[in-house]
């Protein structure tokens, strides 16, 4: 066991994740870090880390990186569920394997991804969840609408977790960013729609560094375990919606 606890991130090979993988191991928090890219994480060097190939449609391989990572660390205090895709394209013309990825990813390996820790944390009675949202998740866009259905069942999944762990003090934190700076884009497969980002992405000068985002959940986190940040949402100052 550290003198910090354990911090657990899906997505934790690029992105926000990655960042926030960072700021908590410079904060002096063992990580467990799961990805599918493994080399990616591993790549990173983070001390009195853990790094483990997991897809988050698959419970049983997240319960089982918990598991090893909490033996060797302690439990897990920590877990933010950040695995995400976006296949943003015209409803019209998307095929339906794309809406599927999506669902499987954003809405069921959130789930999975809280199951593996939160009966221990009701036990402990502290905790806390960090669930990966977006701005997609507050309001609707063109070219998102199954991507914005699976942003707003993470927020009315949050919603309800938030008052049902309550008295067990343990935080549902939800993390709702606009243009960051990550690689949204390498899952956008169609032209059409990735061209038509790339433009207001330009428009409003840029994307927000992934290390500000991290660096907020990290400080959220700090607060004393009776305070709970609900809700970080974050854009680009020029992003009007």
């Amino acid at each position: 066991m550290t003198d910090k606890p354990l911090v657990a991130i899906t997505g934790a090979s690029s992105g926000i994740g990655e960042a926030t993988a960072r700021a908590f191991s410079a904060a002096g928090h063992p990580v467990l870090l799961m990805a599918r890219r493994i080399n990616r994480m591993e790549a990173m060097s983070l001390p009195r880390s853990m790094c483990r190939q997991v897809d988050v449609r698959d419970r049983e391989q997240i319960s089982r990186s918990v598991a090893e990572a909490e033996a060797e660390f302690g439990p897990v205090d920590m877990m933010f569920a950040n695995a995400g895709i976006a296949r943003l394209a015209d409803i019209g013309r998307q095929p339906p394997e794309e809406w599927d990825e999506m669902i499987d990813i954003n809405t069921k390996g959130v789930m999975n991804t809280v199951h593996a820790v939160m009966n221990s944390m009701m036990e402990r009675k502290t905790g806390t969840l960090v669930m990966m949202s977006s701005i997609a998740g507050r309001k609707v866009y063109p070219d998102h609408t199954v991507y914005c259905g699976t942003k707003f069942f993470v927020h009315a999944v949050s919603e309800s977790l938030r008052e049902y762990l309550a008295d067990y003090g343990v935080r549902v934190l939800v993390v709702s960013p606009g243009v960051i700076e990550t690689e949204v884009l390498t899952g956008v497969l169609d032209e059409e729609t990735k061209a038509a980002y790339k433009q207001n992405k330009v428009k409003i000068g840029g994307g927000i560094g992934a290390d500000i985002v991290g660096d907020l959940i990290l400080n959220a986190y700090q607060l004393p375990q009776n305070a709970l940040v609900q809700e970080i949402c974050l854009t680009p100052t020029r992003q009007k919606y």
